[in-house]
């Protein structure tokens, strides 16, 4: 049975920051991926990471990020953790830079920074438009120089708890299809978000939610799950994601009518101030409501990059400019681009402090599957990629400490054996017709027709019908592949079941929540409700319907005020 120290599930930039630093501190490190590291959905993130940097030049500082990510979250993000975020980002940013990250400088030879939504000052800095590809390569060099093991292409399929405590993982390596038990004093859970519980998505077909399920079922609380982000700038065709890079170098969303509608007091959600630059949850409603209300082209809006010029687009966009090529035929140097909200991020998951630590001992969570509530009912852009490397650092330090006290408990070989037993009952059963695929694309199907920009309870109780029925259907559910090398139908079949998990959790809160608050927009209670609602949701695991809490906000400094842009 291999043993570590710190176990770390997912190897994007969260879970091999928080390898660094908890092997920086003299733990034993071993950290499992279901793809390359490199291949992580990290990689996808494009327009940059936020610092308030004074001494480049700006008049930014740590209090007005803070207070742009309090707005931004709706007043639901915790304070404290923001704080926190805020205070640390210009030295983790130094740190990345000294790590090897070449960020775009300006004219004067200093770190060059772009705007980004929600923000009172340019704090993003970046690498064209590729800048989560530019870090994740980067941390992926620290972590062979660290020598690190990595157990690549391993898919865990269950955390191994021993007296209440999480002591390592169950998983199957793909190449030989034998299930291992690995064990650790402690586990961080790193393993990203759950986009694919909609279709479309933004996110990578991997993106199915696997720690956050994994670490409900052991009783690990979920928090803000109604939370959930549309992005504006998305591609009709595949949910493709077109940066707000683009939009914070100088782009404009226009309508069929060819207006900057943004600034249109026509439109209940326009800004005058901040017009495209709005956070996202504001601009997504107001092409919505473009859309719906027939001033859409072809059921989308426009992204006009026209004016910026080739020479900006070929040096900065270059990414988004191919995107658009390759699946919309659209070449944004000479054409404006159709674009639609698609859904992006998870603002919520595992509920943690500002460690990292859960309520389940031993077992903490850092960057998109986990909630400090850094983004309350909305995130940022470029928050996101700060968030992995502050967390990821946090988490590794203090599951490092952890470990240095406490010795490994031996582990029955059951642990192992059950798990196996749970798997060939899987890959035993008889085909009743009903595949893995088609149950997934209508879990994401009604996810997005019910649960997205704007719901209402019908919907959603409609699509609380159809999770309730692929749950039960998913019991009967077959593998069409019964071998063990590389059984990516298998797996398919795992990831259906984490989804499941995860969007039962996003439609209780959903129904729960019963105002209007950030990305959660109800058309049946159209107003934020601060007096019964500036809370956090929190939802439990238990056979049947799970059990619904509520926590306190974290508020500091900043009380909430209506949110104007």
């Amino acid at each position: 049975m291999p043993q570590h120290d710190i176990l770390v599930i997912g190897a994007g930039l969260a879970g091999m920051r928080a390898a660094l630093e908890a092997h920086r501190q003299g733990a034993s490190v071993g950290v499992i991926s279901k793809v390359h590291p490199v291949r992580s959905h990290s990689n996808a993130a494009q327009g940059g990471i936020n610092a308030a940097m004074p001494e480049e030049g700006a008049e930014d500082t740590w209090e007005s990020h803070a207070f742009d990510t309090v707005k931004g979250s709706d007043y639901l993000g915790d304070q404290d953790a923001i704080e926190i975020m805020a205070r640390e980002a210009p030295d983790e940013l130094i740190q990345l830079e000294h790590m090897g990250v070449i960020f775009n400088r300006d004219e004067r030879g200093r770190l060059g920074a772009r705007s980004f939504g929600g923000a009172s000052f340019a704090r993003t800095f970046f690498v064209a438009d590729i800048t989560g590809q530019a870090i994740l390569h980067v941390m992926y060099e620290q972590l062979m120089k660290a020598q690190i093991y990595v157990y690549e292409e391993w898919f865990v399929t269950s955390l191994i708890m021993d007296d209440g405590a999480c002591r390592g993982a169950v998983a199957i390596d793909m190449l030989s299809g034998k299930m291992e038990a690995i064990q650790a004093k402690a586990v961080i859970m790193a393993s990203g978000g759950l986009g694919r519980v909609y279709e479309p998505s933004t996110n990578a077909l991997i993106c199915t939610g696997d720690g956050i399920s994994l670490a409900y079922r052991v009783g690990a609380p979920l928090m803000d799950m109604e939370m959930v982000q549309y992005h504006p700038t998305t591609l009709p065709s595949n949910g493709a994601l077109l940066s707000e890079a683009a939009r914070g170098d100088g782009a404009y969303l226009i309508n069929s009518e060819g207006e900057r509608f943004m600034g249109n007091p026509r439109n209940p959600y326009h800004a005058p101030n901040k017009m495209e630059l709005a956070s996202r949850d504001v601009v997504s409603r107001a092409e919505r409501v473009e859309i719906d209300e027939g001033r859409g082209v072809n059921g989308a809006v426009l992204l006009d990059c026209r004016h910026l010029g080739r020479e900006m687009i070929m040096e900065r966009l270059s990414q988004v400019r191919d995107l658009g090529i390759q699946f919309s035929g659209v070449d944004i140097v000479d054409d404006p681009i159709p674009i639609v909200p698609g859904m992006h991020y998870q603002m919520g998951g595992i509920k943690t402090d500002v460690e990292g630590k859960t309520s389940v001992l031993g077992l903490y969570a850092a960057g998109e599957c986990a909630c400090i509530s850094l983004h309350g009912g909305n995130r940022l852009g470029a928050n996101s990629l700060l968030e992995t490397v502050i967390f990821g650092r946090r988490a590794g330090s203090d599951a490092a400490q952890y470990a240095k006290n406490i010795d490994l408990p031996r582990l029955s070989e059951a642990v192992q054996s059950d798990e196996e037993k749970r798997i060939q009952e899987i890959l035993s059963r008889e085909s009743n017709g009903d595949v893995a695929a088609k149950m997934r694309l209508e879990l994401g199907q009604s996810m997005h027709k019910n649960v997205a920009v704007f719901r209402d309870a019908e919907g959603m109780l409609e699509t609380q019908a159809k999770v309730a029925e692929l749950k039960e259907r998913y019991g009967k559910v077959a593998v069409q592949d019964r071998g063990r090398v590389y059984n990516s139908s298998l797996l398919f079949v795992l990831e259906l079941g984490y989804m499941i998990d995860c969007a039962e959790a996003i439609v209780a809160s959903a129904l729960d929540r019963k105002e209007s608050r950030g990305a959660h927009t109800r058309l049946d209670y159209p107003e934020r409700d601060d007096e019964n609602w500036l809370k956090h949701i929190m939802v439990y695991y238990q056979p049947g319907e799970p059990r619904i809490d509520h926590s306190p906000v974290t508020i500091t400094h900043w009380q909430p005020q209506e949110r104007k842009y």
